[in-house]
């Protein structure tokens, strides 16, 4: 059933993710405008309130660069380009080594933002975390709600999430 794949391929990349973003991450997957069908976070709560509350999407580089590029790019490259300091603040909550992935298939967007603590991602890490967002993107491409048993497979994972 293609539904219990796409369920399945959710909540198992979901999992490889948190492995690697071990100081957490966020996608925004099949972006319509400016809002994504399905959004997937585990950033620290304090970070994930405080870039809500202050609108720091309107201003973080890393979102500028995912809608006008596709592939990947690391934190320390966008930080010339940071002049709203929203990546400095990232790292004031541990947020120090991140990567930007935007993917563009099928007609939608997807962007997601991953980051670690202790050290920068490796190539080959890289490479794992942009192959997940694409499994992400495809797996949710015909998707409009999420059964609740994926749901629930997902608090248990401590993922935070958004959808229709």
């Amino acid at each position: 059933m293609v539904f219990m794949k796409a369920d399945a391929d959710i909540t198992k990349t979901l999992a490889d993710l948190m492995e690697v973003a071990t100081a957490g991450f966020a996608t925004g997957l099949h972006i319509q405008f400016t809002t994504p069908t399905f959004m997937f976070q585990t950033y620290p709560r304090g970070w994930a309130e405080e870039y809500s509350r202050e609108g720091m999407v309107a201003r973080d580089p890393t979102v500028a660069w995912a809608f006008g590029n596709t592939g990947r790019i690391a934190w320390r490259d966008l930080m010339p380009v940071d002049e709203g300091g929203v990546l400095r603040r990232a790292g004031e909550h541990g947020l120090t080594h991140g990567l930007a992935v935007s993917l563009f298939r099928g007609g939608t967007r997807s962007i997601g933002g991953f980051a670690r603590s202790d050290r920068f991602f490796t190539p080959e890490e890289e490479e794992l975390i942009e192959a997940r967002m694409t499994t992400l993107h495809d797996a949710t491409a015909s998707v409009r709600s999420l059964p609740e048993e994926v749901r629930e497979s997902l608090r248990r994972l401590s993922v935070a999430f958004t959808h229709p």
